[in-house]
């Protein structure tokens, strides 16, 4: 087991996160309508990591235990503990309400950072074992990373004007998957169970479904009620869908 490449590898698949802040580097003069279309995009993105991602592998890691309907059931509960969990940081980031850009920013942070640590501790396992499925895998990351440092690089930088609270954001997300890493380095034996995973991933489905259709959806048409803020949407779930066929 090669503890430093595996590191190395999870570190920068994470931290691909931060090339989301490359748009705020440019001009736009329509900036309404790079927000609707991102975070439509995003949202699109969000669903289908949740659908057709995390909510399966929560599921299957339950298997492991469980008969497939107590199974289905355990996930279903965690999913919506997850929306009531999104909801309640949602009332704690009322103070935000009037700057709705930064609440999402913040939000999506701390989705992805539950969405990444698991992630990172599967990267950092799967490298360790085979380092050129490791490789494989750090790649398919990399392309869903980069449209989700972009859900939370827009909404702090046109909340903020601060391109360094959108790397700093966009960091933070990122590198939790060199904190899951460590803690599958760790703490595997003790504590990382396919019943705790389970968990993770079904809290992190609902906190992102909630957020997508009540909060980043809706604020898209809010800035524009058009056809290609929908088409964003649609292009973020067909994206997101062929990446997940490449993990």
């Amino acid at each position: 087991m090669n503890i430093k490449i595996s590191l190395l590898i999870t570190t920068l698949a994470g931290l691909t996160t931060t090339l989301g802040i490359i748009p705020c580097f440019f001009k736009i003069k329509k900036q309404d309508n790079l927000i609707a279309n991102i975070l439509a995009f995003a949202s699109g993105i969000m669903i289908t990591i949740s659908i057709i991602s995390l909510i399966p592998e929560a599921t299957n890691l339950l298997n492991e235990k469980y008969k497939p309907f107590p199974a289905l059931i355990i996930c279903t509960i965690f999913i919506v503990l997850g929306i009531l969990l999104s909801t309640l940081i949602d009332n704690k980031t009322e103070k935000y309400k009037k700057d709705n850009l930064y609440k999402l920013g913040i939000m999506a942070t701390i989705a992805l950072m539950l969405h990444n640590i698991p992630e990172g501790i599967t990267t950092f396992i799967t490298s360790s074992l085979n380092q050129e499925l490791g490789y494989k895998l750090a790649i398919a990351i990399t392309l869903h990373n980069i449209p989700e440092g972009l859900s939370i690089a827009i909404p702090i930088y046109y909340s903020t004007k601060s391109k360094l609270k959108a790397f700093t954001y966009t960091f933070i997300s990122g590198f939790s998957e060199t904190f899951g890493a460590i803690i599958a380095y760790i703490f595997l034996k003790n504590i990382i169970t396919p019943l705790l995973l389970s968990i993770i991933l079904a809290l992190t489905a609902g906190i992102m479904i909630d957020i997508s259709i009540y909060e980043l959806l809706p604020t898209s048409f809010k800035y524009k009620k058009n056809k290609v803020a929908f088409m964003y949407f649609v292009l973020g779930i067909i994206l997101m869908f062929f990446i997940e066929l490449a993990i």
